[in-house]
């Protein structure tokens, strides 16, 4: 069975273009963490409602699910063979959302304590 699941970070917003045919295909880059040290960039694409999804809602430094399967290829450049690995897209996951990625604002008022309450523990 060809089945992978990956979880990791768009490392760009996706590209997204049609076919000759019409067919709308997305393509990005995931970038998978390793188990022990590094990080692996796997080159995705979405087709068709999937590419639609990809493209209205996976921004770049977001963690998502990526469910699929590997799919290889191979084309002639410049008279040599370049062979492709790809994870052919069927599922995208939201792990967190865009906003979750943003650094914390220092002048956000959360957490402050205001002006004249006293600090002592008030009941011991």
């Amino acid at each position: 069975m060809n089945s992978v699941v990956l979880t990791g970070r768009f490392t760009d917003d996706p590209k997204v273009s049609e076919t000759n045919s019409g067919k709308k295909i997305a393509r990005f880059t995931l970038a998978v963490d390793r188990v022990k040290e590094g990080t692996d960039f796997i080159n995705c694409m979405a087709w068709e409602k999937n590419a639609e999804f990809v493209q209205k809602y996976c921004h770049k430094g977001v963690k998502y699910l990526v469910e699929g399967r590997i799919q290889t290829g191979s084309y002639e450049k410049d008279g040599r063979k370049v062979y492709t690995t790809d994870i052919v897209v069927t599922n995208v996951e939201f792990l967190e959302k865009k906003a979750d990625t943003q650094p914390a604002n220092p002048t956000d008022e959360f957490m402050k304590i205001p002006d004249g309450i006293d600090n002592e523990i008030p009941f011991a």
